[in-house]
């Protein structure tokens, strides 16, 4: 019976799938000691959103869907209408607050004239009072002379009544000129407290002048809110408004995408970040374009892992628990030696394979 022929190729390739083999896995082996791998990665870019500050109807539209634009360009515009309107009645506001205050400021310089004559006439009164005070003295010295003369028939009737009717007369003087004082000084009382009440109301002029500026100033500000521009250099998302349009503050209505500045999000399983630090040296590879490597380093690491941040995070505390390996974003930031056209060309969200090199 003839022994059957040992197939020499078969051995040969066998040989040969079994050296390959060997040396790709012990490549693999010596390669995962020195890198951490994953392509669970996408790229990253700021995405600055146009909201516009004040509400009306769009005028006019200047871009169009994916459009470059530079800082300042205008986006599109406002109806200002309604704004310009709002300036008027500010600066009516004001000019009556102004004419206010000019009011309140010639009442109490009316009134500081006033107080200044009254002085005068209280001042000017109390030296008519000295004088008919000095003068009754006199007449009543006249008449107790007079009076004594008259006990003793040294004088007529008539002078002694002349000179009593003197007497009576100087007194009545004198207290006529103290009601004259005390009337004055009351007037002056009472201008006094207009002066202090107009003191207020300028007071009060003032501040209304300020609150008329802040409303005319918040006025001008806002027309000038009325036209949107672009705030930094980039390119713009597909454009969602069009003119007559209702837009509101607050409402987030397109994009501008940074085309400047670009880095990557990889989301490495918690089991691949034992040996992981900041600096590291990082590989990219973008799917859009396999024929060039990206270089960048290790920025940061995420607080927490992806599912933390999810809109409905894991409770194990609750339901049957099974072990899940969780993720951990890690920034990667790309060196400015690449290619700035080809940092140009990356979008946000594209995925990439991301290679750190631990040693």
């Amino acid at each position: 019976m003839e022994k059957k022929k040992t197939n020499t190729k078969f051995i040969i390739i066998l040989v040969a799938l079994v050296v390959l083999g060997g040396t790709y896995g012990t490549y693999k082996y010596m390669h995962s000691l020195a890198h951490e791998e994953t392509d669970d990665a996408q790229i990253e870019k700021n995405m600055n959103p146009i909201i516009p500050r004040v509400s009306g109807y769009v005028d006019k539209v200047y871009i169009k869907d994916n459009d470059f634009v530079k800082k300042g360009d205008t986006l599109f515009t406002i109806d200002k209408r309604d704004y310009q309107l709002k300036i008027e009645e500010a600066n009516a506001a004001m000019v009556g607050a102004e004419g206010s205050f000019e009011v309140s400021k010639a009442d109490i310089g009316s009134a500081l004239a006033s107080i200044s004559v009254s002085d005068a006439n209280v001042q000017s009164a109390g030296g008519n009072i000295e004088s008919a005070k000095i003068r009754l003295d006199r007449i009543t010295n006249d008449y107790n002379r007079y009076n004594n003369l008259y006990k003793s028939h040294s004088i007529t009737k008539q002078q002694y009544e002349q000179a009593l009717a003197a007497k009576l007369e100087a007194e009545s003087q004198v207290r006529v000129l103290q009601q004259q004082q005390r009337a004055t000084a009351f007037q002056k009382s009472v201008i006094v407290a207009k002066s202090k009440v107009s003191d207020k109301q300028t007071e009060v002029a003032a501040a209304n002048i300020k609150r008329a500026k802040a409303i005319l100033d918040a006025a001008k500000l806002n027309l000038t809110y009325t036209a949107i521009t672009a705030a930094i250099d980039g390119q713009v998302s597909k454009i969602d408004i069009q003119p007559g349009q209702l837009v509101q503050p607050g409402q987030s209505l397109f994009y501008i995408i940074n085309n400047k500045e670009a880095w990557v999000i990889a989301n490495f399983k918690e089991t691949q970040l034992n040996k992981m630090v900041i600096g590291q040296k990082v590989t990219v590879k973008v799917d859009a374009y396999p024929g060039y490597d990206f270089q960048g380093a290790i920025t940061s690491f995420s607080p927490a892992t992806g599912s933390r941040f999810s809109l409905l995070p894991p409770d194990n505390a609750t339901g049957n628990f099974v072990k899940t390996i969780q993720r951990l974003p890690v920034k990667i930031s790309l060196n400015t030696s690449n290619d700035p056209e080809k940092i140009k060309l990356l979008r946000p969200g594209m995925n990439v394979d991301v290679d750190v090199h631990l040693k």
